[in-house]
């Protein structure tokens, strides 16, 4: 039985995996590496983050975003995007110099079993684990909107689904969402002679600033620091103490983690859209059907005209491609199996509860990424919080390992706090 079974190989799972062989435990990773950034962003792409806050982690911190473009003679400087597609190969030459070696099969269904549990991978095999950690990213959480479910995916389908956008090259498409995915998705889509339009549910666009120049006099950086989620202390508190955050009171930590870092387009994709994408700010669907014997779509959309009453219009497209983000709850963890999913305690948003240690109310289950923001706040969103996440949640697994009770529930918290961590837990 292996002390550890880690479930997902992108940049949370290969840095727990490279974290816990260096601990010395028996391990087993399942996933393909970097299989989000590998299939489900279109070529074009640039890396949000800055390239300094987008490292995945190993103990000695030797496997570095600007080691690998060095070794390339590729730049890896302060203000300047990365390509997706050479992160995607950063983080396949992390695998290969700081993680075991990873099995590309899917897991099926992780279960629980008497000292631990089982997972089931794709073609039937069954590995049995005393702790596991689930770094699922966010794939399973995709989320669209409710007018457009239940359309077929050749008229609707999310930012998430697209490796190539060629396929829309010469037709008509509208994009759902503010935010990063859907401007950049919207400037690709144009730059390659679509006819694109973006509808957006708020009255205006949000832009993030041209970040200041690393180097910079003294008081600017005391006044509003660097961090790996954009200047000033309130981002600061964000990227560098999640274990803080994870103190705040339960409904405090929901309403920061909902709406902390909000939709905004990165600064170097704005001029690819102002001027060249029709944008329709204050635009929501209300509801959509099939046209044209299933070649398009009919949308039926409200628009909130400043401080004038809402008024219905419709518009007539191709293709729309949701960039409406990820709604990361329990019930979207199918491949838990239906007792383990349901025992799982929540928080107020769906989302598992999981103590200081990222483990959750099932004693020897450990989650990281996306499903963990609602308790340690915006980072884990983003590649950033990887290095927080693996140094924290090995030390819980090993905790874990010495103090046995796999699969007893985990002790509820106690009022000091709010952490939600059993006793013992921060060892």
């Amino acid at each position: 039985m292996y002390d550890l079974l880690v479930v997902g190989a992108g940049p949370y799972g290969l840095s727990i995996a490279s974290h816990a062989a260096a601990a010395g435990l028996r391990l087993r990773v399942f996933g393909r590496p970097m299989a989000s950034w590998r299939d489900h962003m279109p070529r074009g792409m640039f890396l949000k983050s800055e390239p300094w806050a987008s490292n995945l982690s190993d103990p000695k911190g030797r496997w570095r975003l600007d080691r690998y473009c060095a070794d390339r003679r590729a730049a890896a400087r302060h203000g300047e995007p990365i390509p997706v597609e050479t992160f995607a190969e950063y983080g396949l030459w992390f695998a290969r110099n700081a993680a075991p070696e990873v099995d590309e099969r899917t897991v099926t269904r992780v279960t629980p079993c008497p000292g631990g549990f089982e997972a089931v991978t794709e073609d039937g095999q069954v590995v049995p684990a005393r702790t596991v950690a689930l770094a699922v990213g966010v794939i399973p959480f995709v989320e669209i909107p409710p007018a457009l479910r239940g359309l077929p995916a050749s008229l609707v389908s999310h930012s998430s689904h697209h490796h190539d956008l060629s396929r829309f090259r010469g037709r008509d498409v509208t994009v759902v969402g503010g935010g990063q995915a859907a401007l950049e998705t919207a400037a690709l889509l144009a730059e390659q002679g679509t006819r694109v339009k973006v509808l957006v549910r708020a009255d205006r666009l949000v832009w993030n600033d041209v970040p200041p120049p690393w180097e910079r006099p003294w008081w600017q950086s005391a006044r509003a620091p660097h961090s790996g989620l954009g200047c000033g202390w309130r981002n600061w508190f964000y990227a560098e103490r999640p274990g803080l955050f994870h103190r705040l009171p339960e409904s405090t930590r929901t309403r920061l983690a909902a709406t902390a870092l909000g939709p905004a387009g990165a600064w170097w994709v704005r001029d690819r859209v102002e001027g060249t994408v029709e944008v329709l700010p204050g635009h929501e669907v209300a509801a959509a059907r099939s046209v044209r014997d299933g070649a398009g779509v009919r949308l039926e959309v409200v628009h909130r005209g400043g401080d004038g009453p809402e008024l219905l219009s419709a518009l007539e497209t191709d293709h729309v491609v949701a960039a409406t983000g990820f709604t990361a709850t329990c019930d979207r963890l199918t491949l838990l199996s239906p007792d383990l999913r349901a025992a799982l305690v929540t928080s107020s948003p769906g989302s598992p509860r999981v103590t200081s240690a990222f483990e959750s109310s099932h004693a020897g289950l450990f989650l990281a990424g996306l499903i963990t923001a609602p308790g340690f706040g915006p980072a884990m969103r983003f590649v950033h919080g990887a290095a927080y996440t693996a140094q924290t949640l090995v030390r819980g697994v090993r905790h874990r390992l010495r103090a046995g009770g796999v699969g007893a529930a985990v002790p509820a918290p106690g009022r000091r706090g709010h952490s939600g961590a059993p006793t013992g837990a921060r060892g």
